[in-house]
């Protein structure tokens, strides 16, 4: 049997090329003792690898050189040395870009098929949906009656973060995007109160128009002119979750930063950096809080599906480029 597998071949160097990766076809691997075989039925592609195809010093060990990369995958259990998993079973886990994976369970999760579509595992119900939940409530310590301002807001994170935000009282919901079709699936699906396409003009002025009272919490996906815009409309006290700065992830030199910084001392603003693996405490909260607003449709979601691990490395750069609208699934 053959286990098709994607591999890093070499450093991408500003936007990651075809060349820099390579399709490599390898045997199945044999689980061990106390380890399960599984065969992935979804992938998760995420902008967050990008920063793993570089060799600079992160917050997490990048991709190994001529080895297959890593990320989310739910998969079923086609072989199973381990105790208490069953072949048929369905785990989440870390072993993506790869149609099988032989790992130990005590490093996957079980997931239900019958409890929600498996593919919701790597989106609402996954990291993205925990991601959203943490960096608003807990590292932007929203309250009821904040004006809320999500960059990138049509993503698999940021239109929960928006979603969250209304369902928790939110005064006002203002998110970008980069088409007039998404802005309109944000005002018209995810309840937002405002939206604007960053690309049809200055994101400060559309900001402004947008929340002319200024916003409480920006929770920031972009970086770049989106994070100065905030700064900008920042109230007093407000808040700035740094989740992710995707403007600024394939640049070969530095970004220039916000021009106004100094203004976050007139506010007595904050803005804070974080990893969702820092708020991993929070899942069980997040799981029971969210699977009701799911099941009764007031926490909505979409996916963009890729069909075949061949089109793996097209469904990351699509990530990149903003092509999903939601969270972007690669189904084997």
């Amino acid at each position: 049997m053959i286990n098709r597998e994607w591999h890093l071949l070499s450093r991408p160097v500003g936007w990651p090329k075809s060349e820099d990766f390579g399709l490599v076809e390898a045997e199945v691997p044999e689980p061990g003792e106390g380890q399960v075989l599984v065969r992935n039925k979804y992938l998760s592609v995420d902008p967050y690898m990008r920063g793993r195809m570089s060799a600079a010093k992160s917050y997490a060990a990048p991709f190994e050189l001529g080895k297959v990369m890593q990320g989310g995958a739910v998969g079923e259990v086609v072989a199973s040395n381990a105790e208490g998993v069953s072949v048929g079973d369905h785990l989440l886990h870390f072993f993506g870009w790869r149609e099988y994976a032989a790992l130990d369970p005590q490093h996957a999760v079980k997931v239900s098929a019958d409890a929600a579509p498996l593919s919701t595992y790597l989106g609402v119900l996954g990291m993205p949906g925990l991601t959203a939940y943490a960096g608003l409530l807990r590292v932007a310590d929203f309250k009821e009656g904040d004006t809320v301002f999500v960059s990138g807001a049509a993503g698999a994170v940021g239109s929960q973060v928006g979603q969250i935000a209304k369902l928790k009282g939110a005064a006002r919901v203002i998110g970008s995007a980069g088409s007039d079709e998404k802005v309109k699936l944000l005002t018209d699906e995810y309840g937002f109160d405002a939206a604007f396409n960053y690309k049809s003009g200055p994101v400060a002025e559309q900001l402004h128009a947008a929340a002319p009272d200024g916003i409480d919490v920006y929770f920031d996906n972009v970086g770049g002119d989106h994070l100065e815009a905030a700064i900008g409309s920042l109230n007093q006290g407000g808040r700035i979750a740094i989740c992710g700065m995707i403007s600024v992830y394939n640049n070969t030199e530095p970004a220039p930063g916000p021009r106004n910084l100094a203004r976050l001392i007139q506010t007595r603003g904050r803005m804070e950096g974080f990893l969702v693996s820092d708020h991993n405490d929070l899942q069980q909260q997040f799981v029971a809080e969210a699977a009701p607003w799911i099941a009764s449709g007031r926490l909505k979601y979409q996916e963009t599906v890729v069909e075949g691990i061949e089109n793996n490395l097209e469904a990351f750069l699509g990530v990149l480029r903003g092509d999903n609208t939601g969270k972007m699934i690669v189904k084997l």
